[in-house]
């Protein structure tokens, strides 16, 4: 999320919070007939193939637990990131969440004794087994809080990544074609802004803006940087070519049209609904809108494409499960994630448009889900999932959000905004001893 979405304020404003003294214990066995509730907590929309997939997981594990209720609470993306280390220092944590990966969140929560070690039931259940190789990257984290090693702390069982929609129609009537290089992305983009059309949507107030931002960052980076950057292993220049070409480029796109000035104190789902409302050609984002773009939109084609010119984009594997320390039903949170790693429920996320780690290939019917999933292995086979900008530091999504909306507004120069995003990344990597 992704979905990606979101982090609190600066790395100094974050709470390092530990967690109560004796923890949660895991619940014993039902005694008897005696009624339990599994508290559970997420933030999918309720189109989203995770949603669709998740709601039958809870059906199937009330009919496998008949003396469990499930719980189900919704909560907002940004309410979960920005109050997590207080909830799950408390007693009204739930028993199983749904949380962002990488080091400035699931990390961090992990680093301070709030989540529960999973390494035994990962592989007691299998749970490793079928999350092989890139995709445990982001369920293990160190003592420091640092994703790829040390013991799991959360599962994911969908992938995703960003990508480029597109409105057929718009293109067709404007004769912009499918581009394959960069060069002719921006010629299309040119062309709508000849045609007084606004081509990308876009949300700075979110996740979005600065996805596109380390997008085109990405279209001059290798390997070495993006390890140096996401995992700490060498110094990132935020004056190098990548960043600098990121902020200016992203600068460059507001000036010449492409990005709407007005678009700064927009939020995710304001965009979604703009380019899903046939508003605009163009929507970078990620493959957790792809089940509700598919279900929505009536009035157009749509597509997407793979962000032309360059080999890595932002993407992971999903959002993870984790249990928290707190949890009193410990037990349940973890026969709840079997169901949802189970070929039923993958089956169901991959013909609602998600991406699943697990699902049978030849169960997968739908057209535009087989499509989305190529994209996916595609891009997997190339090594290039990037991970997402606002991993690295705790509070780094404000900050990028932030940088991004200084960009839009025009208040500040490129090279400022470098300096500013630098700051918090770098005071991260003395306080984590790097």
């Amino acid at each position: 999320m992704r979905k990606l979405r979101g982090a609190a304020a600066l790395a100094a404003a974050v709470l390092v919070l530990t967690a109560c003294g004796s923890g949660g214990t895991e619940s014993p066995p039902t005694q008897g007939n005696q009624p339990r509730v599994l508290k559970l907590w997420h933030y999918e929309s309720k189109d989203s193939a995770m949603a669709k997939a998740w709601a039958e997981a809870i059906k199937k594990f009330e009919a496998s637990h008949p003396n469990v209720t499930v719980k189900f609470e919704e909560k907002g993306f940004e309410q979960i990131q920005k109050t997590a280390s207080m909830v799950l220092n408390s007693d009204e944590a739930p028993d199983i969440m749904e949380y962002n990966k990488g080091n400035a969140t699931a990390g961090l929560l992990s680093k301070q004794g709030l989540l529960t070690n999973l390494t035994d039931e990962a592989t007691k259940r299998g749970w490793d087994k079928l999350l092989p190789g890139g995709l445990q990257t982001t369920a293990k984290y160190d003592d420091r809080g640092v994703m790829g090693a040390g013991n799991w702390y959360g599962v994911p069982n969908y992938g995703e990544f960003v990508m480029v929609y597109y409105n057929k129609d718009l293109f067709d009537k404007h004769k912009v074609k499918v581009p394959t290089t960069f060069e002719e992305f921006t010629a299309g983009l040119d062309t709508f802004v000849k045609a007084g059309v606004t081509p990308i949507a876009n949300a700075g107030a979110e996740y979005p803006a600065q996805q596109i931002l380390y997008q085109l960052a990405l279209t001059k980076a290798q390997k070495p940087w993006l390890d140096a950057f996401q995992s700490y292993k060498g110094k990132v220049d935020f004056h190098g070519p990548e960043f600098t070409y990121g902020v200016e480029t992203f600068a460059d796109w507001v000036k010449k049209g492409y990005i709407a000035k007005n678009s700064a104190g927009l939020k995710a789902e304001d965009m979604g609904v703009s380019f899903m409302n046939g508003k605009f050609p163009i929507m970078i984002s990620g493959s957790w809108w792809y089940g509700r773009v598919a279900s929505t939109i009536k009035d157009f084609q749509w597509g997407h494409f793979l962000f032309p010119g360059a080999t890595m984009s932002p993407g992971s594997s999903g959002n993870l499960w984790v249990v928290p320390e707190n949890s009193k039903n410990k037990d349940l949170a973890y026969d709840f994630i079997d169901i949802t790693m189970s070929k039923e429920i993958q089956n169901i996320l991959g013909n609602s448009g998600g991406v699943p780690v697990a699902a049978d290939p030849a169960a997968i019917t739908d057209a535009k889900s087989k499509e989305l999933i190529e994209s996916f292995n595609k891009l997997t086979t190339a090594d290039g999932l990037a991970f997402y900008p606002d991993w690295p530091a705790p509070g780094y999504y404000d900050v990028l959000v932030a940088g991004v909306q200084e960009l839009i507004n025009g208040s500040k120069a490129p090279s400022a905004v470098l300096d500013e995003i630098a700051k918090p990344y770098e005071d991260n990597l003395a306080d984590i001893g790097n």
